[in-house]
C-alpha cells in the first residue's frame, strides 16, 4: 500500500488533478495560444505601419530632392491637368501632395459627396484629391520645351503603375542595378517622363553632372513629337470671365438640347425613323462608334475640360450619344463644290482653336499623330489616351467626339513632311480619319497603322494589328504596338465611293465612302437593330465581348424571321454593265473588297478550288467580290466555319437597284434605304501600315520608305514619284 502510494506521488500532477482541473488547465493554455496569435498580428501590423510610414518618409525627401536638380539644370516647369475620376478607380494610388491614401473617407453627412471623386492628372497619371489638388507641384509632363538646346530629364516619381514599361527600363540607367519599389530594395527610384528610363535617386547627382541631364527620348524616340519643336500659343481670350460664364452656360443648354432630343427620339415611330434616314442619314462618311462628347455633374456644378489641342471638351463618368451631332459634322465637308473661301475660312477656324504649333522640325522627324475614339466597342479610349500621353508627347494625341474630328490633329501636322497615323478605334473611325485625309489633299498621304479598339476590327485584322485590345495586350501592349509601327510595311487599301441615286439618276444625298465591305438584306438588318439598341441603351455597350453576345442575341431573333422572302425580286445586281441573277434562297448580297467580314469571316476564301473562273481576292487590286447568303443562319454558319458564301460575280463597277426599302450597311454602319440605287465605283487609294508578321520583312519594308522619305527631303525625288514607288513596293511585298 504504500508502495503504491509513492509511484502515485512520482507521478506527474496534471495525472492527479481531477477532471475540472484538467478543463481550467485546457482553457488556460487556449488563452495563452490566442494572447501571442494577437501578439503576432499586433507586431506585424505596427511593422507595416512602420514600413507605410518610412514609403512616405522616402517619397517626400524624393519631392524634396527634386527641387534642387531643376533649378540647376532649368527644367521646365507644367501644372497637372487634372479630371475627375471615380475614387473607385484610385483606391491603390496615394495623393501627390499629402502622400495619403486615397482610399474614399469614411466619414459621413456632406462629406461622402465630396469623397466619391478623386483628381486624376490625365497626362502622368498623379492623383490628389480634391482639395489638395491646387497645391501641387509643377512636375507634369513638358509638352513644350521650345528655347532648350536639348531635351531634359523631366524625373518625377511613379504615381501609378505603368503597363507599358520596355524591358531595359527596369534597371538604372546609372549604375544598372535593379530598380526596386520598396524601401528595402534600396533607394528610391525616378521615372523619367519622357525616355520612360528609371535611375536610384542616390545616383542621379553622379549622373546629371556627367550627362548634364539630357534625354534622347527613349526607344521611340522616332515616334514621339520632341517638344523643342512645339510652340505654345498664348491667345488672350476675348471674353475673360465673362466670356468663361457664357461658353459654360452654352455648354450645358446644349447638354440639356441633346437630352430632348434624345427623349423625343425614342417617342418616334419606326415609320418616320425610316424615312428620316433614307434621305439624311450620312452614316458611311462618319465614324463606326457614335463619337458624342459626354458631360458630368458634379455636386451641382458643369465642369469643361481643356483638350490638349487647345480646343474644349466636356468629360465625365456619365456618357450621352449625340448622333445627330456626328452626322451633321461628318456631311458638311463631304460635299466637294464647296469654295476655296469656305476651306480658307474653316481654317481660320481651325486655327484660332489650335493652342500649339510645330515650328522648326528637323528633316528626318517621323512622329506619330494619334486619334482616339473613346466611344468606340471596347470603351476604353480614357485608359488608352492616359497610357499614350506618357509614351508620347500629349500634343500629338487627339481625342475624335462629335465637335472635334480628325481635321484638328491633321492642321497641327500640315507641315510636317512625313508622319504617321494610328487610329485607336473601330472600323468606321478609321473610315473617318481616311475620309478626312483625302480632304487634305496630301500630294503622299500619310500611312495609317489600326489600334483595333471597335467591335468587329475586320480592316485591322487584314492588317495583321489583331482583333481586339485583347491581344494587344497579351503581345506586350503599347509598347510593342509602337515598336511594331515603326518596322511596319506600307501597303494600299483601295477605296470605293458608294453613290445614292433616285430613279432619274439624280444624288439624293452625299456620296458614302466604304473601305471594307456593302451589305444588303438580313446582316444590314441584324447591324440596324443593334445601332438602335446601341442608341437607346449606350450603357449595354461596355465592352467588346457584349458587343459580340448582342450581335448574336439578335442575330438568333432573326433566324425564323422571313422579311427577306422575297428579296431576290426586290434586288437587281449589275457588275461591270452585266446583270448577275440573284439566288432565290438569298436573303442578302455582300460587296467585299477586304478578307474580314463580321470579326474575321472570309467571304471570298481565296483557298478555295470549287470555283475556277474567279480571280484571287485582294484589297489593293481595284476590284471588288460580289456573295449571297441564304438567312441570318447562314450567317450563324459562317461565323463559325460551318458554310461558306455563294460567289456571284467580280467588278470594277457595281450597280445594285433596290425596289422596296431596305436595310443597308456600310462598314458596319446600317441605316434603312428607300427605293433607289447604289452605284460603286473606285475612289482611290490609301496608304495603310500593315504588321510585318516576318521580321526581316517588316525591317526591309521600313527602311525602303525612310531611304524613300530622305530622297523626298533631299529633293532626289518628289512627292508623286514617291508615292508611285511606294505604291510599287506596297504591291510587290503584298
Amino acid at each position: 500500500m504504500d508502495e503504491f502510494r509513492e509511484h502515485e506521488i512520482l507521478l506527474p500532477s496534471w495525472i492527479s488533478k481531477i477532471p475540472s482541473e484538467m478543463a481550467e488547465s485546457r482553457l488556460f493554455i487556449i488563452s495563452c495560444f490566442i494572447a501571442g496569435l494577437i501578439g503576432i498580428l499586433t507586431i506585424a501590423y505596427t511593422a507595416f505601419q512602420w514600413r507605410r510610414n518610412i514609403n512616405l518618409s522616402w517619397m517626400k525627401a524624393i519631392a524634396r530632392s527634386k527641387k534642387n536638380p531643376k533649378a540647376r539644370n532649368k527644367v521646365p516647369v507644367a501644372l497637372h491637368k487634372w479630371v475627375l475620376e471615380a475614387v473607385s478607380r484610385g483606391k491603390s494610388l496615394n495623393c501627390c501632395v499629402c502622400l495619403k491614401s486615397m482610399s474614399p473617407s469614411q466619414a459621413l453627412g456632406p462629406m461622402v459627396a465630396c469623397d466619391t471623386f478623386i483628381h486624376r492628372c490625365r497626362i502622368c497619371g498623379a492623383a490628389a484629391h480634391l482639395g489638395c489638388s491646387s497645391n501641387a507641384h509643377k512636375d507634369c509632363k513638358c509638352v513644350s520645351m521650345v528655347g532648350f538646346e536639348n531635351v531634359i530629364h523631366q524625373w518625377a516619381v511613379r504615381w501609378t503603375e505603368v503597363t507599358d514599361q520596355p524591358d531595359e527600363t527596369s534597371y538604372c540607367s546609372y549604375c544598372e542595378d535593379p530598380c526596386s519599389g520598396s524601401f528595402l530594395g534600396g533607394s528610391p527610384i525616378w521615372c523619367c517622363l519622357w525616355c520612360q528610363r528609371l535611375v536610384h535617386v542616390d545616383c542621379h547627382s553622379s549622373m546629371s553632372s556627367e550627362t548634364g541631364d539630357i534625354c534622347d527620348l527613349g526607344p521611340f524616340r522616332r515616334l514621339i513629337l520632341s517638344p523643342l519643336f512645339v510652340k505654345e500659343l498664348n491667345r488672350a481670350s476675348s471674353g475673360g470671365f465673362l466670356s468663361s460664364i457664357t461658353h459654360g452656360a452654352n455648354e450645358i443648354a446644349s447638354s440639356v438640347r441633346a437630352t430632348i432630343r434624345s427623349q423625343s427620339k425614342k417617342q418616334k415611330q419606326s415609320n418616320d425613323t425610316s424615312a428620316d434616314t433614307g434621305d439624311s442619314n450620312g452614316i458611311g462618311d462618319a465614324s463606326t462608334e457614335s463619337t458624342a462628347d459626354t458631360h458630368q455633374t458634379v455636386n451641382g456644378s458643369h465642369r469643361v475640360e481643356e483638350s490638349n489641342n487647345g480646343s474644349i471638351n466636356a468629360g465625365g463618368a456619365d456618357q450621352h450619344q449625340d448622333g445627330d451631332a456626328v452626322k451633321k459634322l461628318e456631311s458638311k465637308p463631304s460635299f466637294k463644290s464647296s469654295s476655296s473661301v469656305d476651306q480658307n475660312d474653316e481654317s481660320h477656324i481651325m486655327g484660332l482653336k489650335q493652342r500649339y504649333e510645330l515650328i522648326d522640325l528637323p528633316p528626318d522627324a517621323r512622329p506619330l499623330l494619334v486619334f482616339i475614339n473613346k466611344k468606340s466597342g471596347a470603351q476604353r479610349g480614357d485608359s488608352l489616351r492616359q497610357r499614350l500621353n506618357m509614351l508620347l508627347n500629349p500634343v500629338q494625341v487627339f481625342e475624335l467626339s462629335s465637335k472635334h474630328g480628325p481635321e484638328m490633329g491633321l492642321y497641327l501636322f500640315r507641315r510636317v513632311p512625313h508622319f504617321r497615323i494610328l487610329v485607336c478605334g473601330g472600323d468606321g473611325t478609321v473610315g473617318w480619319v481616311l475620309n478626312a485625309i483625302d480632304k487634305q489633299n496630301f500630294v503622299s498621304p500619310p500611312p495609317v497603322a489600326i489600334l483595333p479598339a471597335g467591335t468587329g476590327n475586320d480592316l485591322a485584322r487584314v492588317l495583321s494589328w489583331g482583333g481586339g485590345l485583347g491581344s494587344v495586350e497579351r503581345q506586350g501592349g503599347l509598347c510593342t504596338v509602337l515598336s511594331h509601327i515603326e518596322y511596319a510595311a506600307v501597303t494600299i487599301l483601295d477605296r470605293w465611293k458608294v453613290a445614292i441615286l433616285n430613279q432619274p439618276g439624280k444624288q439624293l444625298q452625299p456620296p458614302k465612302f466604304m473601305n471594307n465591305y456593302l451589305g444588303v438584306g438580313c446582316d444590314a438588318k441584324v447591324a440596324l437593330e443593334i445601332h438602335n439598341l446601341r442608341e437607346e441603351n449606350p450603357d449595354k455597350f461596355y465592352n467588346q465581348f457584349m458587343n459580340k453576345v448582342l450581335y448574336a442575341r439578335e442575330g438568333a431573333k432573326s433566324i425564323m424571321d422571313r422579311t427577306f422572302a422575297d428579296f431576290p425580286w426586290q434586288i437587281r445586281v449589275e457588275v461591270d454593265g452585266v446583270e448577275i441573277e440573284v439566288p432565290e434562297d438569298a436573303e442578302g448580297i455582300l460587296v467585299a473588297n477586304i478578307g474580314s467580314y463580321m470579326g474575321g469571316v472570309d467571304l471570298w476564301r481565296n483557298e478555295d478550288e470549287t470555283y475556277d473562273n474567279f480571280d484571287p481576292q485582294s484589297m489593293h487590286d481595284k476590284i471588288l467580290e460580289v456573295v449571297s447568303i441564304s438567312g441570318t443562319w447562314h450567317l450563324g454558319k459562317l461565323q463559325v466555319g460551318l458554310s461558306r458564301a455563294r460567289r456571284l460575280a467580280q467588278g470594277q463597277s457595281i450597280k445594285i437597284q433596290l425596289f422596296a426599302a431596305l436595310p443597308v450597311q456600310i462598314d458596319g454602319e446600317p441605316w434603312s434605304q428607300q427605293p433607289c440605287t447604289l452605284t460603286i465605283s473606285h475612289h482611290g487609294q490609301a496608304f495603310m501600315l500593315k504588321r510585318a508578321t516576318e521580321e526581316p520583312l517588316g525591317h526591309a519594308a521600313a527602311i525602303i520608305t525612310d531611304v524613300l522619305e530622305n530622297a523626298e527631303t533631299n529633293r532626289v525625288i518628289t512627292a508623286l514619284q514617291k508615292r508611285a514607288l511606294l505604291q510599287e513596293m506596297a504591291l510587290r511585298l503584298s
